[in-house]
């Protein structure tokens, strides 16, 4: 089994990994990294959504030895040290952006990746920008308001 080594959530961490272990295995089962989802297992629902040296992946669809000597951050990583929530998280609670929270992960770090990357700048550019990102709760309108409120904050 190859060795790879990553940075996850800002420590190194290095794993013996079979090569047809997913980037999702490797969090959830072997770094017990459970807010990273696993929802459809074909990258169609974002459930798994991470980032890879800053940008969003869906890491059901990528072996994890792809992602060796990179950076990854999971839903986890993206509080402040001191447990301050994400300005994207704290809006998705303010706003009532969730539900179940099952797809919550993945949207999130959907959207953070949508303000500093893409336009967020219309209600039409955030539905856009989330389409690959699947709820079944909330019909999307809160989320959109959470995602608007913390581009503001983000800025």
């Amino acid at each position: 089994m190859p060795n790879i080594t990553l940075k996850v959530n800002g420590s190194e961490v290095t794993r013996d990994v079979d090569p047809q272990t997913l980037l999702v295995q490797l969090l959830r089962d072997k770094l017990q990294l459970t807010g990273t989802h696993v929802g459809c297992d074909t990258a169609q629902c974002g459930a798994c959504t991470v980032h890879l040296d800053g940008v969003a992946v869906k890491s059901c669809n990528m072996l994890a030895t792809q992602a060796a000597g990179h950076s990854v951050t999971t839903i986890e990583g993206v509080a402040a040290a001191d447990g301050k929530m994400h300005p994207m998280q704290e809006a998705f609670n303010q706003c009532h952006g969730l539900q179940c929270g099952f797809c919550t992960p993945g949207m999130v770090m959907s959207a953070i990746d949508l303000v500093q990357h893409h336009d967020s700048s219309s209600e039409a550019a955030i539905r856009e920008g989330l389409e690959g990102n699947l709820c079944r709760c909330t019909g999307y309108q809160n989320i959109i308001k959470a995602v608007q409120q913390a581009a503001k904050a983000m800025a």
